[in-house]
């Protein structure tokens, strides 16, 4: 699909990222906020993307092994189980209710966002809030892979300098994996049992 940026009238086609679902395999998830944008810096939006993945989590049983919010893009790792051919309707549960509550703070609370987030889809100007297409989208298929790949996510606060210490960040599943309480998101017991294999 052809998209025009209302801004600088440019226009772009929307890539159709390729899966693979193959039952039992974890996956990593990586999507970006339009234009890379922070707007997943304010608390309030990242306390709704909590909510919307654990939401998600529960209506679609997913597991939910790991996860990194940085303040212009997302890294889950969740297990599908026996249907991964869910996994669009996943992500469209999880980002769509974000979206929604972020453009309508905007439109509320910080109109002069509008235009930077405002694209023309044929006759129609849409806000978005995610940039277009699925994100980044990996089958882990070996245990010290995932091992690593959580690892890294983790690291990807120090190495940007968001944090001094990973455990530091409340918004990633590090707290969680270092055995500190409260946490913002529980993850599946599951994901220790596939660790401890590797």
């Amino acid at each position: 699909m052809r998209i025009v940026d209302s801004q600088t009238g440019r226009s772009h086609v929307e890539k159709r990222p390729l899966r693979y679902n193959e039952p039992g395999q974890p996956r990593e998830l990586t999507f970006p906020c339009y234009r890379h944008y922070a707007l997943l810096s304010r608390e309030r939006t990242r306390q709704w993307l909590c909510e919307s993945l654990q939401e998600a989590h529960t209506k679609f049983g997913f597991q939910l092994w790991a996860y990194v919010l940085m303040p212009e893009h997302v890294h889950v790792v969740v297990y599908p189980g026996e249907v991964p051919q869910r996994m669009s309707r996943f992500l469209q549960a999880v980002k769509e209710p974000v979206a929604r509550k972020a453009i309508h703070y905007m439109i509320c609370s910080a109109p002069e966002w509008l235009p930077r987030v405002t694209v023309r889809e044929r006759q129609r100007l849409r806000h978005r809030f995610w940039q277009p297409g699925g994100g980044y989208d990996q089958n882990i298929t070996r245990i010290p892979s995932l091992r690593a790949l959580i690892d890294y996510l983790h690291a990807n606060l120090v190495r940007r300098g968001l944090v001094a210490s990973v455990e530091d960040r409340e918004w990633s599943s590090t707290r969680w994996y270092a055995g500190l309480r409260p946490v913002k998101l529980e993850m599946d017991q599951d994901v220790l049992i596939e660790l401890a294999r590797g």
